[in-house]
C-alpha cells in the first residue's frame, strides 16, 4: 500500500521560508519520480516542482523558479521542497505525489494528504 505523508507546512510572513517533507512507503522510492503540487482556494491544482528518480533532473513552474528547490534523499524515502522568499500567492495546500514517470505524475493515483502553507502579507 502506497503511503505519502507530508509535513512542514505552516504560517509564515512574506519573504520567509518553509521546508516541506514527504515521506513515502509502499513504493520502490529510488525508481520513481516525485512531485509537489498545490491547490489554492477556488483554483485548480497545479504542479510546483518535479524531480526524477536519481535527483539530477528537476522541473519548476515559472512562478517558483529561483525561490523553490526540490530535492530527495533516496536512503530515507523522502522528498523535500525548500521554499524561500515566500509570497502571499504561494498560499495553498501542498501535496506530494509519486509515479513511475514524469508523464504519469499528474495522472497518478498516489497522493499525500496535503499540508497547508499560509503566507501573510
Amino acid at each position: 500500500q502506497v503511503q505519502l505523508v507530508e509535513s512542514g507546512g505552516g504560517l509564515v510572513q512574506a519573504g520567509g521560508s518553509l521546508r516541506l517533507s514527504c515521506a513515502a512507503s509502499g513504493v520502490p522510492f529510488s525508481s520513481y519520480v516525485m512531485g509537489w503540487f498545490r491547490q489554492a482556494p477556488g483554483k485548480e491544482r497545479e504542479v510546483v516542482a518535479k524531480i526524477n528518480s536519481s535527483g539530477d533532473s528537476t522541473y519548476y513552474v515559472d512562478s517558483v523558479k529561483g525561490r523553490f528547490t526540490i530535492s530527495r534523499e533516496n536512503a530515507k524515502n523522502t522528498v523535500f521542497l525548500q521554499m524561500n522568499s515566500l509570497k502571499p500567492e504561494d498560499t495553498a495546500i501542498y501535496y506530494c505525489a509519486v509515479a513511475r514517470t514524469f508523464f504519469r505524475l499528474e495522472r497518478t493515483d498516489y497522493w499525500g494528504q496535503g499540508t497547508q502553507v499560509t503566507v501573510s502579507s
